[in-house]
């Protein structure tokens, strides 16, 4: 149980950390609260890497009590992608006793107004840094994401989205002010008085269905703008990922408690095999805000059918990367190749389609052609994966069957530039991890187009070869508009390709990367500073993080009284 805090030593604990953050989204500067490096856990209450790995190791095999009403049955079932059951079982629940409950609380969360619900959910965070090590093991064996990836997206890159979630949450609440006296003159008479009081309202009760590939990182955003704007929540895990949204709804509702308020504002809904409760609870009345990130179908159904509620989508799309020219050769490939490698290519913002002119670009080393720059990129990734060691710290393991059924069918799309092989994960010997696959098509083919032209999600990359710079950046333009991009990103020296590029990633609502050659990669994005998505094509209607991510989630409601 957590240690009791008063609403004022919580605000005298987190309200710097807050001001700070409403500054940082305002300049779009770094800032991060939440240590990158594991070396820097271990002191002030927070877990080091042993006390880490052993807290994950002892829920194995365990039931993850979180004393919600309405338990009618223990669920689980997950396996890692690294090939160990973790055994731990979670309530399943009486959907008609348990939304009722979360109801009861959200009169006090409402009526605690912004400020102190901002500064419990930044307890809520903090509590949650201070287990940053365990959290990466639940991270780690439910997404299949390699350790210190799983350290670092898993927990201080999620934890900062959280907290960039409730500064845009408090800003939009505080817009409005909590009370206003209103006079209009009339001449001789007297004016007319009102004194009028706003209050920022809950919507109800916020839905978060999980993801397996980044459980709190996609989660975050939208569990603490609804919980932060005066909404319960809860928290519906994918089946595969349940730990660390567990472990996160059980933070959080110890917390609560801990300040005073109903620890059944936020709760879990993990299912039995196949129940799809999803579906179920997406259209019921209760349910007023919804976040989903994961396939496209799902997440098109959720917006044709939950009409009751507010819902927030992140679905599949095709990124894209323009090869036009570039001054430092070098440094794309190994861009590109670190790009393409990261996670197995299990990310929504990893480039799928590389467009390249079949007559090949400029460089600082000459022109290459088509098939010099493909096999050039085909090195690059063999070199940097050349070491088993150090392919398994990038690429993670294989997070589902289906991915791996798609990245075996690709070769058979087109010529292969780079085939796929098996590597021994020698700790996790039963864990599925595989190179990517770059497979050649023509982008004057019909035949090849449906394979660009649709989202193959895991370590799958097309070089797709195209008549001239203006048909790729045409290409660019149907993707997008048609099928969606979470990043784009473009190699030109050319200050003509740019302003096109950037004039379709404008016209389209795309996030565009330029000629990316360090440290920093198109499928990387800093919160407080990039916006994820836009909301303005159809990978997804929402951008994390941004004002109209959080205000659709409460309402101002006025009380007039004559003065």
């Amino acid at each position: 149980m957590a240690a009791e805090l008063t609403a004022h030593e919580l605000t005298a604990k987190h309200r710097p950390t807050l001001d700070q953050a409403l500054e940082t989204i305002r300049t779009r500067a770094y800032w991060s609260p939440h240590p990158e490096h594991p070396k820097a856990y271990g002191e002030h209450g927070s877990l080091d890497a042993a006390a880490g790995k052993a807290a994950f190791d002892a829920l194995l095999g365990t039931r993850l009590d979180l004393g919600q009403p309405g338990t009618d049955d223990w669920v689980g079932g997950e396996v890692s992608p690294y090939g160990i059951e973790l055994g731990v079982t979670y309530p399943h629940a009486d959907i008609d006793v348990l939304l009722p409950a979360m109801r009861a609380g959200q009169r006090a969360w409402r009526d605690a107004g912004p400020e102190v619900r901002a500064v419990v959910c930044l307890e809520i965070l903090k509590r949650i840094s201070d287990r940053t090590h365990e959290f990466a093991h639940a991270v780690m064996h439910t997404s299949g994401q390699a350790f210190m990836m799983a350290f670092q997206a898993g927990g201080p890159h999620a934890q900062d989205r959280g907290l960039e979630a409730v500064a845009y949450a408090f800003a939009e609440q505080v817009r409005t002010p909590g009370t206003a006296e209103w006079s209009k003159p009339q001449g001789k008479r007297d004016p007319l008085t009102l004194t009028k009081r706003f209050t920022a309202v809950p919507r109800g009760i916020g839905l978060v269905i999980g993801c397996n590939t980044f459980p709190t990182w996609n989660g975050y955003p939208g569990l603490f703008a609804s919980l932060a704007t005066g909404n319960a929540v809860l928290v519906k895990p994918h089946p595969r990922a349940v730990l660390p949204l567990a472990l996160t709804v059980q933070v959080a509702r110890d917390v609560l408690a801990g300040a005073g308020f109903d620890p059944n504002l936020v709760a879990l809904a993990a299912e039995r095999p196949g129940e799809g409760v999803a579906r179920t609870l997406a259209t019921r009345p209760e349910i007023r805000i919804i976040d989903y990130t994961g396939s496209t179908s799902f997440g098109d159904w959720l917006e044709t059918n939950a009409h009751q509620a507010q819902v927030y989508t992140e679905k599949a799309g095709v990124n894209t990367v323009i090869v036009h020219s570039t001054d430092d050769y070098k440094g794309m490939l190994s861009n590109l190749a670190f790009s393409l490698s990261l996670y197995s290519g299990q990310m929504c913002t990893t480039p799928q389609n590389l467009l390249i002119p079949r007559d090949g670009i400029s460089t600082d080393q000459g022109p290459r052609t088509f098939d010099e720059v493909t096999a050039d990129l085909a090195r690059a990734v063999d070199g940097l994966l050349g070491d088993d060691a150090r392919a398994n710290a990038l690429l993670g393991a294989i997070v589902n069957p289906d991915v791996k059924a798609r990245l075996e069918a690709a070769a058979g799309l087109g010529e292969v530039a780079l085939a796929s092989r098996e590597i021994t994960n020698r700790e996790f010997p039963d864990a599925v991890v595989r190179t990517p696959v770059i497979v050649k098509l023509d982008g004057a083919k019909p035949d090849d187009e449906a394979a660009y032209m649709s989202e193959c999600f895991g370590p799958v990359s097309f070089a797709v070869a195209v008549d001239s710079v203006t048909d790729a950046v045409e290409l660019l333009r149907r993707t997008v508009r048609e099928k969606g991009a979470m990043t784009v990103g473009a190699y030109t020296t050319d200050a003509g390709t740019e302003g096109a590029v950037e004039e379709v990633c404008l016209e389209e609502a795309a996030q565009l990367s330029l000629n990316l050659t360090g440290g920093v990669y198109v499928n990387q994005t800093a919160a407080f500073s990039d916006f994820h998505g836009s909301g303005g094509n159809p990978a997804a209607n929402a951008a994390l993080c941004d004002g109209a991510f959080v205000a659709g989630r409460f309402r101002v409601v006025e009380v007039r009284r004559e003065a």
